[in-house]
């Protein structure tokens, strides 16, 4: 679908008489060689001037320049003559003489030509002899061409594909043997005179040579082929006509030739085993009637042999292959080429009749349509000689060679542009350029019709369109309109390496085709990816997607090789072609996610709904791209969709995520989009659409599948209002009841609709549904039929109890007046408080459920609340029981004394209540139940003692007056709490002086040896090797890294993934290793660090505990002791705080703070040691 387009030509004038021209790749210029008065002249073309490297005498004999190659990397130019001579001009000599004949041979030279490394050179001599020179022209093969080449092999033709092979019915077994040709070529030699008798050609990897030579002892013309060694590989099969031109195809799979056949001449391709290979016929000349009197004087491929240049003596014809089919691009009238040995597309000609020569660079461009939105019709037009293949994709996905129009021309075609007529937009103009002559045909791709000629051999001047003054190419006009557009088309180009440029500045590398839309800019790459940047006018707006196309609506995989030939933005579609030439049209995402928002945004709902419904786009994108816009456009949305089932197929795609921030987020920059609603619901979406439904549709005739639709769909489902429709319309006496109620078992589930049906007692309408189902009639008919022979309350009952909505039945049995099956179903069911609230005006039936519920309170365990109503029913008994195994003493013994009980009953009752009290370290309770209840003052004593409540067991005793247990009791237990503060204290300072040393040491190992430290080694492991790399592993980012293993601390990528395949069975384990912090292990550091927090915490806990007791130890005279707790307490303290300092505040453990200490409760604050207020009359001594 390309056609070959010049883009770069530049000429040289004063360039006669000249003999051969060669490429310097070194400095991209050109070297010639030519004859001026008996002088031979070696000249560098740079510009447009001729730079003179060297001249010395032309031989006296007539002579032909058999080869001319210029060496970049030694400036050295090897010039091959037909008599024989090698000679050697050196541009910059050192000691070497400038000019050298480096070699002759007596018998004169056939033919020449450089290996494509440039290490040998293959010489055929006129004495029928192949000889190898080196760079230094050192002979390495010498060897005779002789009529025994032939010998070696011996082709057998089978005539696959040909006439006779092909299978014709029945009579095919009378046919002759197909494996038999009816004819065999013997290799007769042409009848025409040739150019040149001898030809020789590299492979492209240099490691085969061809020569095309004729045996005079067999009268044919023999192609060899030789290795690199000199050792022949095979010849050629026998063909007639064979001439001499022979060119090998650089990618090394085909030798081109040319052969005379039936008066026509056709290029014949070989193998490397000498077989034929297929072939193509030359389309005749212009203006010459005995087309075989012109010879060809040789077959050249380009370097990366997509192009084959066919040369005559007054033209050059450039052909290329697709599918199959070989194209005539382009006719251009010089004689002779010479293609530039690394750039594919760019050649040099020799115009001898203008004494020039042209530097032309061509590209294979595809020649398309404008790509505006209204006149994307896809149209390409395809050079092939004489004829224009035209096909407009919208219209016909038609594959090459075939086109939809063939256009037949009066000469051969070198350049084609299709641009819009300015009388309409829908009339489309073709410009065709043929040499010396041009042509316009118009297309109105709105009818099936061929395009018509318009003008011929006209001037095309009117719409921007110039003719180069060698009549080559085109001059391209922009392909659209470019006011509207952030950036102008022109602004891109492909580099030859591959780059995108945007004003001159790389864009993106390894692009291999691209197109300008009017809103994107398509191109793919040697990735085999499809991309779309969005158009911005600034090269930093221009975002390249990455290579994510599972993730990214601008990048799409696409087939090995593809290449951009149109887009159809109006349907969202890009036409490819693959390597081999067939077509693929497809419809990225991109493309049409773009025209659907663009359709949104101009509430063309229609085109946006058949956009989703063709390219499978979810449907809650025309929501939720302006969600606000649509809900106040229902109307106008049902108004152009119209159709009952679109709109069904519309209500029953909606769902709550908002699919425009996940599935088709918008990859336009937020600065350049357009306007959209800053409001994403995504809570209610479904009910608020179907809600907007509801109205929209009621105020108007509508389809009653849609209004159930829009009731079915809601989240939940409102199933009762779809079927309330359907009783309407039943009672309305529609003849569509029956296809309704199909409609909505189509859309809901058919046993939810029986039981919501029957949920509204209407059992006409439960035998509809029930029709529709899987159900067995000899289930549901006499169930039904029972139904119905009910009264209506206990119908309703039944019918609530048998789905199960007992709330609604214990209504329905209420109204039925039986008490004691409303008790016995509240007590089945559970419903106690639903009942309640029906008898809350009824005390005694109230009454009777609320004992029901204390009963059922109390076996279940819930002993508080059926204390309470048991307590509300004056069952004291039951009350005081329910209180004492609820734990609340005070109620217990309280109620006890309502029932009342006898007091030994009371006091066994208080008696038990305070041992509960002592088990769970209530002591203030245990204390007043001894001094209120029982009258055990000692005990009390003792209990408020224990608590450290010592001003109470003061208090208890003086009121009783026995002051005999302050000496007995009171200092007794002042003794005991002290002694048991300084063993508390004691602990706290024996575990800090032991942790916190070790916390220093483990963080010194640590930051010494960070790799012995986390593999759990901290007691210096002998035989650690040192060079052992820290990357993970698919072992080690099973677990996180070797830091991140231990540290909680939050990963992404691999090692993230790897740490949540992690199963619960090793997780506990971990957590079970990291409780226990045993000596030695990687969790060592952090068990002592929270050992010491809940330290600290519990030392601010007996604080106030101290306090009170020191006081007390005051004023019992008991000083010494007084100053030894607050001693011991002061020097916990100093711990405590030195403690925090060198375990929580230092500078280099604040990261470790953060990070490694966090767990699963969250980030931990640094502990602080709350002070403590000392006892001023103690003095400054403790």
């Amino acid at each position: 679908m390309r056609n070959l387009r010049c883009v770069n030509q530049s000429s040289s004038s004063d360039a006669a008489n000249i003999k051969a021209i060669a490429w310097d790749v070194s400095s991209d210029s050109v070297i010639t060689l030519r004859e001026t008065h008996g002088l031979l002249s070696l000249e560098r073309l740079v510009g447009d001037e001729f730079q003179q490297i060297a001249s010395w005498d032309a031989p006296q004999d007539r002579y032909e320049v058999l080869d001319l190659r210029f060496f970049g990397d030694t400036e050295t130019a090897c010039i091959v003559f037909d008599i024989g001579d090698l000679v050697v001009v050196r541009e910059n000599p050192s000691k070497e003489e400038k000019i050298e004949i480096v070699g002759s041979i007596d018998a004169g030279i056939s033919a020449a030509a450089w290996s494509p490394e440039e290490e040998l050179l293959v010489i055929t001599t006129k004495a029928n002899t192949l000889i190898y020179l080196t760079r230094d022209f050192e002979d390495l093969v010498s060897l005779e061409l002789t009529a025994r080449d032939l010998e070696i092999s011996d082709h057998v033709s089978v005539g696959w594909g040909k006439k006779e092979t092909q299978f014709k019915g029945k009579k095919a077994r009378a046919l002759r043997d197909p494996t038999v040709p009816e004819t065999v070529d013997d290799g007769r030699l042409a009848e025409k005179n040739e150019f040149r008798e001898t030809t020789v050609s590299w492979r492209g990897d240099g490691a085969y040579v061809a020569v095309n030579a004729i045996e005079i002892s067999k009268q044919r013309r023999v192609i060899r082929v030789f290795s690199r060694e000199g050792t022949l590989d095979s010849v050629s099969e026998p063909v007639n006509g064979l001439i001499g031109p022979l060119s090998w195809r650089p990618a090394g799979n085909l030798l081109a030739g040319i052969q005379l056949f039936e008066g026509k001449r056709q290029v014949v391709f070989f193998e490397r085993n000498g077989l034929r290979h297929g072939q193509f016929s030359l389309r005749s000349l212009d203006g010459i009637e005995h087309e075989t009197e012109i010879p060809i004087r040789s077959l050249l491929w380009n370097v990366d042999s997509t192009v084959l240049a066919v040369s005559y003596e007054d033209r050059v014809q450039l052909w290329t292959m697709g599918n199959y089919h070989w194209y005539l691009k382009q006719e251009i009238f010089e004689p002779s080429l010479n293609w530039h040995p690394e750039k594919p597309l760019k050649f040099a000609l020799i115009s001898r009749t203008r004494n020039k020569i042209h530097r032309l660079q061509y590209v294979l461009d595809v020649c398309s349509a404008p790509i505006s939105p209204s006149t994307d019709y896809g149209v390409v037009a395809v050079i092939d000689g004489k004829i224009l293949k035209v096909t407009p994709f919208r219209q016909a996905n038609i594959p090459p060679p075939m086109a939809l129009y063939d256009i037949e021309m009066a000469a051969n075609a070198n350049d084609v542009m299709i641009t819009l007529r300015e009388s309409t937009k829908r009339l489309l103009q073709i410009n065709v350029l043929h040499p010396g002559q041009t042509s316009l045909y118009t297309l109105d791709c709105s009818k099936s019709e061929p395009p018509q000629r318009i003008q011929e051999n006209g001037v095309l001047d009117k719409n921007g369109i110039d003719i180069t003054s060698e009549g080559i190419r085109l001059e391209r006009p922009l392909s659209f309109e470019t006011s509207s557009l952030p950036v102008e088309p022109g602004n891109f180009k492909l580099a030859d390496n591959g780059s995108l440029l945007f004003k001159g500045r790389p864009l993106a590398m390894g692009c291999t085709s691209y197109l300008v839309t009017p809103s994107h800019l398509i191109y793919t790459t040697s990735q085999h990816m499809l991309k779309f940047v969005h158009l911005a006018p600034h090269l930093e707006g221009l975002e390249v997607p990455p290579d994510t196309p599972e993730s990214d609506e601008r990048c799409r995989s696409i087939e090995r090789g593809a290449k951009l030939v149109t887009a159809m933005p109006s349907i969202f579609a890009v036409v490819l072609q693959m390597p081999r030439g067939n077509l693929e049209t497809i419809y990225p995402r991109a493309l049409v996610l773009a025209g659907l928002r663009q359709s949104i945004a101009e509430k063309n709902y229609k085109k946006a709904f058949l956009a989703c419904r063709n390219q499978r786009v979810d449907m809650n994108m025309i929501h939720d791209h302006r969600p606000e816009q649509f809900i106040a456009n229902v109307g106008m949305f049902i108004d152009q969709i119209r159709k009952t089932e679109h709109i069904d197929l519309f209500l029953s795609s909606l769902r709550e995520e908002d699919v425009s921030r996940t599935m088709y987020r918008e990859t336009l920059r937020a600065d350049e989009r357009l306007e959209t609603d800053t409001v994403k619901l995504r809570v209610g979406k479904v009910n608020r659409i179907c809600n907007a439904f509801l109205q929209a549709l009621s105020g108007r005739k509508a389809n009653v599948k849609n209004l159930i639709t829009a009731q079915v769909c809601k989240n939940p489902p409102d199933l009762d209002a779809g079927l309330i429709e359907i009783v309407q319309l039943r009672e309305k006496g529609s003849d569509q009841v029956d296809e309704v109620v199909e409609h909505l078992c189509f859309l809901a589930d058919v046993n939810r609709l029986y039981d919501n049906a029957l949920g509204l007692y209407d059992l006409r309408l439960t035998l509809l549904i029930a029709e529709q189902s899987q159900k067995d009639p000899r289930e549901y008919l006499p169930f039904l039929q029972n139904l119905q022979r009910m009264e209506t309350l206990r119908r309703q009952f039944s019918i609530d109890d048998h789905l199960s909505r007992v709330k609604k039945a214990i209504r329905h049995l209420c109204d039925l007046n039986a008490f004691e099956e409303v008790k016995s179903y509240t007590s089945t069911h559970g419903l106690y408080e639903q009942t309640m609230g029906l008898y809350r005006y009824d005390e005694e039936k109230f009454s009777s459920i609320m004992q029901l519920y204390a009963i059922h309170l109390k076996e279940t365990s819930q002993y508080k609340a059926a204390a309470t109503s048991f307590h509300y029913l004056n069952e004291m008994t039951q009350a005081s029981e329910c209180y004492r195994l609820a734990n609340q003493w005070q109620e217990a013994l309280s109620t006890a004394s309502l029932i009342p009980l006898p007091s030994d009953q009371i006091r066994s009752l208080a008696t038990t209540s305070a041992q509960s009290a002592i088990e769970t370290k209530d002591f203030r309770a245990a204390a007043t139940i001894f001094s209120d209840y029982l009258q055990d003052i000692p005990s009390a004593a003792k209990y408020f003692c224990k608590g450290y409540l010592f001003t109470e067991a003061f208090r208890t005793i003086t009121l009783s007056s026995q002051t005999d247990l302050l000496a007995s009791a009171f200092d007794t237990g002042l003794t005991e709490n002290m002694a048991s503060i300084i063993e508390l204290l004691a602990d706290c300072r024996a575990q800090l002086t032991a942790q916190v040393p070790r916390i220093r040491e483990l963080r010194e190992k640590k930051q010494e040896d960070p790799l012995a430290f986390f593999e759990g080694d901290v007691n210096e492991g002998k035989d650690i090797p040192d060079d052992v790399s820290l990357a993970p592993t698919d072992s080690s980012t099973m677990g996180g890294s070797l830091f991140t293993r231990y540290t909680n601390r939050s990963m992404t990528g691999t090692a993230e993934t790897g740490t949540s395949r992690r199963s619960s069975k090793n997780r506990r384990r971990e957590e079970r290793k990291r409780a226990r912090g045993k000596k030695g292990s990687v969790y060592e550091e952090e068990y002592l660090v929270n050992s010491v927090r809940r330290l600290v915490e519990r030392v601010n806990n007996v604080r106030d505990e101290v306090g009170r007791l020191v006081e007390w130890l005051v004023r019992r005279r008991m000083v010494e002791r007084a100053r030894a707790v607050e001693g011991a307490m002061m020097e916990v303290l100093r711990l405590c705080r030195q403690a925090v300092e060198d375990v929580f505040r230092s500078e280099k453990e604040k990261a470790v703070l953060e990070e490694e200490q966090v767990g699963e409760q969250g980030k931990m604050d640094v502990p602080m040691v709350k002070d403590y207020a000392k006892l001023a009359l103690l003095g400054q001594g403790s």
